[in-house]
């Protein structure tokens, strides 16, 4: 038997956590699988639990081996992982079809899921498995630990010490998964995937999940109520932090827990249209709070704040009761929103569910009379009070459509139920939105339709309204809370973003010119002199609209000015919506806007359909009606389009494109069930309460995945609801949400000035906290010395490895300059306003530009520029909207070396001086040049090891040389530049007229003869594909082993140059 080894103090954490889940979950420890050649299968193992737990004939077992074998076979890239995870979650679930020793169909379970039989599954763990990459044979990657259960990798673990991000770990898994020519296959049979060290807890994902989707694992999460009680028990936590303070281990343990990670895999896991997914904490808490109410038929309402996954609830909860509850069990699902109503059901059918919608009242009753369908959706709005079709209704029942609430619906058709009618089945109904819900009509109607013992579950992301508590989660109604996860909390889980809240006054005072052209210097004085022309070139329009007496114009003009100088509206990853209190008003708001630079960039999103003015609606004299002018501009954006053509389109641009759709005005479509994570900035011009308010801003509190950039929602408030004169102190409990408990809502909006002060100040002395260790007097030097390596006492052929050792600090100081710099661009044109005078405004001014110039050295000297591009853009925008950079030409030129041209010109003594200024002198450059240079090199490192050797050595050389003071700095310069040159200007028989056979060349003693008969074997034996296919790869090598078997030649070196040249 193995056994555990002992603490080394290099891998304390990783054998703490093996310890941990030995001693406490009872997973047996099975070693280090370093040595082997590794499947996600261990075939003893799962051979072992099918004859103990089903006396399986080997025969038998074969098969199942056959089966399971031929996914992980049929797994050779991301493209094919979904698919062939898919059906071995399958196999997970439902067991493994195949033909018995008598001839029989017979399902041969790999895991026992029943809670009473979780004992005998046999639960282990292996550390650095080690597992052969599908581009090289030669290369493998090793899992810091593998989750076994009954011998298949469920689970794989990647640790790092706490001084390393997490975000390291989750790439590493991210790597290994999701890159074609990696390990994918291994994942083949894995459900979660664990990244984690000491100062960061848990992070977990499954297979392919990008990494901002990685979760974060928090136990409890939000309030349980399994018992139906009218407060909150406490939630048993596994291994409560009072016994285990340390997140990572206590997380892991709470994962991983046998019965726990069984029920996480079974239930709390969906293929969601071609994406897997898992559940976060406030759903699986939820999801067990929800199941002893649902055997004991308690009515109740979940309460989970806007964005926090209702609808991944409703799949899970449903495809539970339908397994687990007795007498045929039923689910009908109640919406009364279009929108909301295709979300739940594509929802439903891209889970692999098949629900059946409800076409009227009529065919809910035809359905419910028989056993099956066993999963409803029904669009309420839809029936008509007789519970006809769509298509048969009244003038004035379609005058009243969507104006109905659920209740009115379902008590009219209750009182139209055919003689005898009896609904089959066990059923269970979910009501969306169920706010919108009044007093016990729903529930007796359901009850009248379905059955006296039909349980209702109320799905809400919208907090109850103090009159209605009472109401509906009273026993007459839907019963008391099943689970609640407010706002506060998602936005502290990171699941929704904060927002921020800002009352703006329009200025009424602008009609003189002299007026608007103040305002122009106001708006613009810390502005950078580039963006401050560029908002010059347009300030004609704007100029015209501020001066304005008309409200509506001067709105526009006020969005307007955001879009061209709030940096996410500016470059388009974010985008806005405006809310107006008519359908009137969004029209006149988006003809102004045709005058300015969002024409083509807006739409207008409402329930009028654009059809001509009726007679009673014209206006008889010379003035056009409010309903003329409505058809007149709907005709004018609409264009070719129908209504409803035209709104799936403006939704799928403001999504897809924010961009390019800019700005969305509603009244009040969209409102609800709308999901943009691309929406930032949502503009309130209508009087708005209660539901309607907080479902309205909870439009802009979605993270955006795409771009991490997105930290707030913001709301800018024209009508001032929130206004108190009385009171001083920002308090957006009272006011447009007074009709709510207070601790209710509490935390859901924030001040924008008061917190972007705070935040403004945290991340200055963030960064300053990273620079106290540079030594003083604190010149570029010091801090290359620092960030970089020291420049004194590192050998040339050491400041590679002595950069890359320093990379994690130096990452920790871009990434806290770029958060600087996002939060001084949050208020930099209203710095007076959140509380800074005038002289603190300019000295932060001149603390975050010499924090950027020191940063954009750092990354220079380090050679991190190049890859720092895609991450560098959105901070770079910024910072070209408010700071003057004049040495950001010549340093750049460094990137490409044609700075080598100018120093060495006699006539470039100003770019000489900018260069040397930003770098720290002579030594400065001469380094940073020489980062670039290996850079270069660098790439040769894989597709031409021995011109990278000789390149490398010649570097060392020079750099050694000047250092000695061999060679002084013009010296050194020219002999770098003619290196540079020679890099991509080496010459070469003309026979070796491609970059393959120039490797081939450098890498075969230089032997053109030998290089062309070797490049023209491998052209005849490198099929299509066959970095990526076992079988083509190995023929290749076998071509390659029989020509060099003679010759002093490596064939893993020359099949590494194959690989990794394009050109084969």
């Amino acid at each position: 038997m193995n056994t555990i080894p002992l603490v080394d103090s290099e891998r304390t954490t990783q054998n703490r956590v093996v310890n941990l889940l030995h001693d406490y979950c009872g997973y047996q420890y099975l070693g280090y699988k370093q040595d082997a050649d590794n499947l996600p299968i261990i075939p003893e193992i799962l051979g072992k639990f099918i004859k103990d737990t089903q006396h399986a004939s080997n025969t038998e077992i074969d098969k199942v081996f056959r089966l399971l074998d031929l996914e992980i076979s049929r797994c050779h890239d991301k493209d094919t992982l979904f698919q062939s995870n898919l059906n071995f979650y399958s196999y997970l679930r439902y067991g493994v079809n195949i033909q018995g020793d008598d001839g029989q169909s017979k399902t041969v379970k790999i895991i026992k899921w029943s809670e009473d039989n979780v004992a005998d599954n046999i639960f282990s763990l292996a550390e650095e498995v080690t597992v052969r990459r599908n581009i090289e044979e030669y290369h493998t990657r090793r899992p810091d630990i593998v989750v076994y259960v009954n011998g298949m990798a469920l689970g794989v673990i990647e640790l790092k010490k706490s001084t390393v991000s997490v975000k390291d770990g989750v790439r590493q898994q991210i790597r290994n998964n999701g890159r074609d020519n990696e390990i994918c296959h291994f994942f083949v049979p894995a459900q979660f995937l664990f990244a984690g060290n000491d100062s960061e807890g848990v992070h977990y994902g499954t297979i392919l999940t990008p990494e901002k989707f990685w979760l974060r694992w928090k136990e409890p999460t939000g309030q349980s109520y399994p018992n139906d009680t009218s407060t909150p028990e406490p939630i048993p936590e596994l291994f409560p932090r009072t016994e285990f303070p340390n997140e990572l281990d206590r997380s892991l343990l709470q994962m991983l827990e046998p019965k726990r990670i069984l029920r996480l895999i079974h239930d709390c896991v969906v293929y969601d249209g071609g994406i897997k997914k898992v559940c976060r904490p406030n759903q699986y808490f939820a999801f067990e709070a929800a199941k002893p109410r649902i055997r004991n038929k308690q009515s109740g309402i979940i309460w989970h704040s806007q964005g926090a996954g209702k609808s991944l609830m409703m799949v899970w909860l449903a495809q539970w009761i339908l397994e687990n509850m007795p007498n045929d069990p039923r689910v009908v699902i109640i919406t009364d929103r279009d929108e909301l109503d295709k979300q739940i059901e594509n929802g439903f059918k891209d889970a692999g569910h098949k629900p059946i919608r409800a076409k009227s009242g009529n065919h809910l009753l035809s359905m419910l009379s028989e056993v099956e369908p066993n999963l409803i959706c029904t669009l309420i709005h839809k029936f008509g009070i007789a519970g006809q079709e769509e298509s048969a209704f009244s003038a004035e029942e379609k005058k009243l459509r969507g104006k109905r609430s659920p209740e009115q619906y379902m008590a009219a058709l209750a009182e139209k139920l055919p003689k005898g009618f009896k609904a089959k089945g066990n059923i269970f109904v979910f009501v969306d939105e169920c706010h919108r819900t009044q007093g016990g009509i729903l529930n007796k109607a359901m009850k009248k339709i379905m059955g006296d013992d039909v349980m209702l579950i109320g799905f809400t992301g919208t907090p109850l309204l103090k009159q209605q508590k009472s109401k509906l989660t009273s026993r007459e109604n839907f019963g008391n809370y099943i689970h609640t996860y407010k706002f506060n909390e998602a936005v502290k889980d990171q699941v929704i973003l904060d927002l921020r809240y800002e009352a703006r006054e329009i200025e009424q005072n602008l009609e003189n010119e002299q007026a608007v052209d103040q305002l122009f210097e106001h708006i613009t004085r810390n502005l950078s002199s580039k963006a401050k022309e560029e908002l010059k070139s347009r300030w004609a329009v704007m100029k015209n609209l501020f001066s304005s007496r008309d409200r509506v114009r001067k709105i526009v003009a006020d969005i307007v000015k955001d879009m061209q100088l709030i940096s996410c509206l500016r470059e388009g990853w974010g985008n806005a919506m405006l809310v107006c209190d008519s359908i009137y008003q969004a029209y006149r708001c988006w003809e102004v806007f045709q005058e300015t630079q969002l024409k083509g960039h807006c739409a207008v999103v409402s329930s009028f359909n654009g059809k001509d003015a009726s007679p009673e609606e014209s206006s008889s004299g010379e003035t056009q009606s409010e309903a003329e002018y409505k058809a007149e501009m709907a005709k004018k954006m609409f264009k070719d389009r129908t209504p409803e053509e035209f709104e799936e389109w403006a939704k799928t641009q403001f999504v897809d494109h924010p961009g390019d759709m800019k700005l969305l005005i509603v009244v009040s479509k969209l409102l609800t069930g709308f999901d943009a994570p691309s929406a930032t900035y949502l503009y309130l011009d209508k009087k708005m309460e209660g539901h309607d308010l907080f479902q309205a801003i909870c439009r802009v509190n979605r993270t955006n995945n795409e771009y991490e950039e997105k930290e707030f929602g913001y709301i800018v408030d024209y009508k001032q609801l929130f206004k108190n004169i009385e009171d001083a102190v920002n308090d957006y409990t009272t006011g447009a949400f007074s009709d709510y408990d207070k601790e209710d809502v509490e935390g859901l909006l924030t001040d924008r000035f008061e917190n972007a002060k705070r935040d403004l100040d945290t991340a200055l002395e963030r960064v300053e906290h990273l620079c106290e260790p540079v030594a003083h007097p604190k010149t570029t030097n010091e801090f290359f010395d620092y960030f970089v390596f020291d420049q004194r006492s590192t050998e040339p052929n050491e400041e590679e490895a002595a950069t890359i050792q320093s990379a994690p600090i130096r990452e920790a100081f871009y990434n806290a300059v770029k958060i600087l710099v996002t939060r001084y661009s949050a208020i930099a044109l209203e710095m007076e306003r959140a509380g800074y005078t005038t002289e603190e405004a300019q000295t932060i001014f001149e603390r975050i530009k010499n924090f950027d110039n020191i940063r954009n050295a750092i990354m220079r000297r380090a050679g991190d520029i190049v890859d720092m591009k895609l991450y560098d853009q959105q901070m770079r925008n910024i910072l070209d909207m408010y700071i003057d950079a004049k040495s950001s030409k010549v340093l750049a030129m460094l990137e490409d070396f044609s700075f080598l041209d100018l120093v060495l010109d006699s006539n470039s003594e100003e770019a000489e001086h900018e260069a040397e200024e930003a770098l720290g002198g002579k030594d400065g450059v001469a380094s940073t040049i020489t980062a670039n240079v290996r850079r270069v090199v660098n790439r040769k490192r894989e597709s031409n090891p021995e011109e990278y050797r000789k390149f490398s050595e010649r570097i060392n050389r020079l750099l050694a040389e000047y250092r000695q003071g061999v060679l002084d700095y013009k010296e050194y310069l020219k002999a770098i530049a003619e290196l540079a040159r020679e890099l991509g200007n080496r010459t070469f028989d003309p026979r070796l007229d491609t970059q393959g056979k120039q490797a081939l060349f450098d890498n075969l003693g230089e032997d053109v003869a030998l290089t062309l008969e070797v490049y023209q074997l491998i052209k005849v034996n490198a099929k299509q594909g066959f970095r990526t296919n076992d079988v083509k790869k190995a023929k290749l090598r076998r071509a390659l082993e029989s020509f060099t078997a003679s010759k002093p030649f490596d064939v893993d070196d020359i099949l590494r140059i194959v690989i990794n040249n394009p050109e084969f």
